[in-house]
Order: C-alpha cells, then structure tokens, then sequence
C-alpha cells in the first residue's frame, strides 16, 4: 500500500522519519511517496487534504479536524522549544504592537503563540521561516519570529532577542509546547492508522538507538550544514513526546485547541 507522507528538511524530522522512508525498519506493506516541504506549504497542503499523512504545525490543527486524526508519535513538544521574537535594534515590548512582524506562515503554532502574547499587534508579515533572519537583518521589518535552526544562529548575526514565546505559554499555562504533529487522513481504516503510528514510533526508537550518529538523510536535507548545529537542533525538538505524546502532550493539545478557539472568538 503507498501513501504519501510530507515533513520538513529539518533535522528533527529527518531524524525521526529516516529510518522509516529509507527502510531500515520493516514497514510490511507500506511505501511512502515523499515530499519535503516548509511547514508553510505542509499546513496549505492539509487545508487541502493533499496528502495521505503529514507532519503539521499544531496552529493549523483546528483547521483541518474534519479530515485528518491527529497520531500519537513523530510530532515536536517540549519544554524550552518554544519561538522567539528576535530584532536588530532595542525594541521594549510595549512598543510591539506598533512594530512590522515577520512571522513563518500564518497557520504555524508560531502565528498562535505571538497571538497569544501580543492579541494587539496586526502589521504581519508571513513569509518562510528560513527568510526570517534576513528580513529582519536587512529591515524590511522591525521584528521577526524564529523557527527551527534559526534559534541557534541569530546571536551569531547580532540579532537579540525580545521575547521566548514558548517560555511565555509555559508560564501561562503550565504545559510542554505543542509546536508540530503527524496527521493522518481520516479516510484511512482506524486498524491502518494504528500501524502507521507504531511505524513511526518504530522509526523514532531506531533513530535514538544509533544518536548521536547523523547520517546522510539528515545531513543533505539540513539548511544548517553544521553537525553540532544539527545535534543541538534534534536535542531540543525531538524527545519521549516524539514517541508518545503521553497524557502530558495529550492536555496540551487539548489546550492549545482551546486556546485557538478563544483567540478566534475575540477577534470575530
């Protein structure tokens, strides 16, 4: 049976998917047509119901319920993982509503998170992530918020920081951060669900099994080439989470519905 499975060139979802797409665990009668895509493509492609599993950013979940079941391994939660609002000059957080904002895609956790700090704030900008830094670097915009291998490499380029908007949700609400998860088509058998999901867990395991080796999967598909980089970038979003969201992620999610459903209500 072939389905068409799309995560990001990232390290943590290569990482976690490697051992499932290039076979080195059994996966019975499953192959898998690939697409690496940026999560902004990946959220537009579920709205679409354009493939058969997919990973997604949690923002775009309550969007697309109606057709795909959300799984329970391959996804990205966890304490200290949260994006950061970052800018070239001193800006003060009250001035941030006033301020241009590049944020990486509209239906991303990241879009949600920077709503839930800053409800006021509507000069927006959504653009793929990996074009943040150089946006706010050269000043097409005031502030910008930073995703995956960026959080390692903006102090490099003498940006700053102005706010952890995941450390932010932490505070608030006490929980991990539900930043990405593996969707599945609702089309598909519930017994088909279940053994793509133990896949996956199966493909996790393999991967922690044999780290900190980085191998070629990962390694060609990662924008950072720098393997320290690439290691500090699986160690932060990929964890037991990744195996299991566990009632911990599971009230997480539920919340972070939740909190969508409030942010919505106020703006209509």
């Amino acid at each position: 049976m072939k389905l068409t499975l799309g995560f990001s060139p990232c390290p943590n979802d290569t990482f976690i998917f490697d051992a499932l797409v290039n076979k080195k665990i059994d996966t019975g009668d499953f192959d898998f047509e690939l697409f690496l895509e940026d999560v902004q493509t990946l959220n537009q492609w579920a709205l679409e119901g354009k493939l058969d599993i997919s990973k997604i950013s949690y923002g775009v979940f309550p969007l697309i319920t109606h057709q795909y079941d959300l799984l329970d391994s391959g996804g990205a939660l966890g304490k200290g993982v949260g994006p950061l609002l970052i800018s070239k000059k001193e800006i003060s957080i009250a001035d941030i509503n006033g301020c241009s904002i590049a944020i990486p895609g509209i239906n991303t956790t990241a879009h949600l998170l920077f709503s839930l700090a800053f409800p006021d704030a509507e000069k927006k900008e959504f653009m793929i992530f990996s074009s943040i830094e150089d946006a706010v670097l050269n000043e097409k915009v005031d502030c910008g918020v930073i995703i995956h291998e960026n959080r390692f490499t903006y102090q490099k380029k003498g940006l700053r920081k102005i706010v952890d908007l995941g450390e932010y949700w932490e505070l608030k609400t006490g929980c991990p951060i539900p930043l990405g998860g593996i969707v599945i088509n609702n089309r598909s058998d519930k017994s088909i669900q279940k053994k793509i999901n133990d896949l996956i867990r199966k493909s996790v395991e393999y991967a922690f099994s044999h780290y900190p080796l980085l191998t070629d999967f990962v390694k060609q598909h990662s924008q950072e080439m720098d393997e320290k980089v690439m290691r500090q970038h699986i160690d932060l979003y990929v964890n037991n989470y990744s195996i299991s969201l566990g009632s911990d992620g599971e009230r997480a999610v539920h919340l972070l519905l939740d909190t969508y459903g409030a942010i919505n209500k106020k703006r209509s």
